[in-house]
């Protein structure tokens, strides 16, 4: 198949159609451009007029070829009467070359026109002696080096406002990916903060609701009870304080207080009362100094929610016996270990989805700290080490 060739672009049409009617109506009341002598017929003057009015109309698709084939009309016409049309299309070619050719040409156009503007006007003057020998190289620079110029800072500009549009597409990209990645993180961190602090009481309803329908006594049906209303009612509680979190943190008002490890306490007794029908125990071993720097509310935070969460699966899937909790702070780092007895569990058990272990590992790498959880023979150990001075928890 022949390649097709490329439509010409509306305003180039319309530049070429208007050039060559005013160059015939010019040449027809004879006005010419040419006063030296020359040996053509008058007539002769419309071929180079034709040809830069063809030439506009390939002046964007081929800027380079129509400047050559162009420069070689325009000579062509200085042996002719001359036509000012023919010469006003060829500065129009030569902006056209700086504008839409390669950069190559764009960068060396203003510096060739210039070098010949120069050229042209040195060699006038040495060659006429005569002032008016200047005019010859003025006007070689308004043929030239003006439109090349003009072309070449046009160019400029739109290149310019092409980087600069650009710019802007990739920084509202990137505004946009953090957006996401910021929402992705605050849903994450509101997932961890629900898991935390309603699994614990769920599970321990689901434990004794289990008991109470597998044992037939109303004596325990009625324990099962008292522990299943006290976890109904922290948990809305929870919940509640969660939500008031959230709409304070979307007004803009100051965040509820979160949990310290002064807490443990009271987290360990009401562990000690949902973990009594399961025969379990907890003891806290709690190696910190009061005279020791405060700890940054973040590592607080996450240390209590890794407790809460071991304490939450010692629950679920701990054999009877007793729950050490170990916190301990030096060299400038927070340890937080819980051992609990491992084994073959038998009676009600709640099931688990592994979204604790998760939660507790993120937390500790969010802070740059470590996390190990797993079995060491009859023992499920939990480790986590968070750092413990503001300067080194990552902003």
């Amino acid at each position: 198949m022949t390649p097709q060739l490329p439509r010409p672009h509306r305003d180039d049409v319309l530049i070429a159609l208007v050039s060559v009617l005013a160059g015939l109506l010019l040449w027809s009341l004879g006005v010419h451009s040419n006063t030296r002598p020359h040996f053509a017929p008058a007539w002769a003057a419309l071929v180079p007029l034709l040809v830069m009015g063809g030439l506009e109309l390939l002046r964007r698709t081929n800027p380079l070829v129509t400047l050559s084939v162009g420069t070689v009309a325009l000579v062509a016409d200085q042996f002719t009467v001359g036509n000012l049309a023919t010469i006003l299309m060829y500065t129009d070619l030569m902006y056209a070359a700086a504008l839409y050719g390669k950069p190559a040409t764009a960068r060396r156009l203003p510096v060739g026109t210039g070098l010949l503007t120069v050229a042209v006007t040195i060699g006038s003057v040495a060659w006429l002696r005569t002032p008016q020998a200047l005019l010859i190289g003025v006007i070689a620079g308004i043929v030239s080096f003006g439109p090349a110029m003009t072309g070449a800072t046009l160019r400029n500009h739109r290149d310019a406002a092409n980087a600069a549009r650009l710019r802007a597409e990739q920084t509202a990209l990137l505004a946009e990916m953090d957006r996401s990645q910021a929402v992705a993180a605050e849903r994450a961190r509101m997932a961890r903060e629900l898991h935390d602090m309603v699994a614990n009481h769920l599970s321990a309803i689901a434990i004794h609701s289990t008991a109470a329908l597998a044992i037939d006594s109303p004596a325990t049906s009625r324990e099962a009870l008292g522990v299943i209303r006290e976890n109904s009612v922290q948990g809305l509680a929870e919940m509640r304080r969660l939500i008031g979190l959230l709409r304070d943190a979307g007004a803009g008002k100051d965040a509820v207080a979160v949990p310290t490890l002064d807490g443990l306490e009271a987290l360990l007794s009401q562990a000690r009362t949902n973990g009594a029908a399961s025969g379990l125990d907890f003891v806290l071993y709690d190696g910190r100094s009061e005279a020791g720097p405060p700890l940054p509310t973040p590592v607080e935070l996450a240390a209590y929610r890794i407790v809460q969460e071991s304490l939450t699966n010692a629950l679920k899937h701990a054999d009877p016996g007793t729950v050490s909790i170990r916190v301990s702070c030096e060299d400038g780092l927070l340890s937080v270990g819980v051992d609990s007895p491992y084994g073959g569990r038998h009676g009600p058990r709640a099931p688990g989805s592994g979204a604790g272990l998760i939660g507790m590992r993120e937390r500790a790498d969010l802070l740059g700290g470590t996390f190990v959880a797993g079995p060491a023979g009859p023992v499920w150990q939990v480790r986590a080490t968070l750092p413990a001075e503001e300067g080194a928890v990552p902003a």
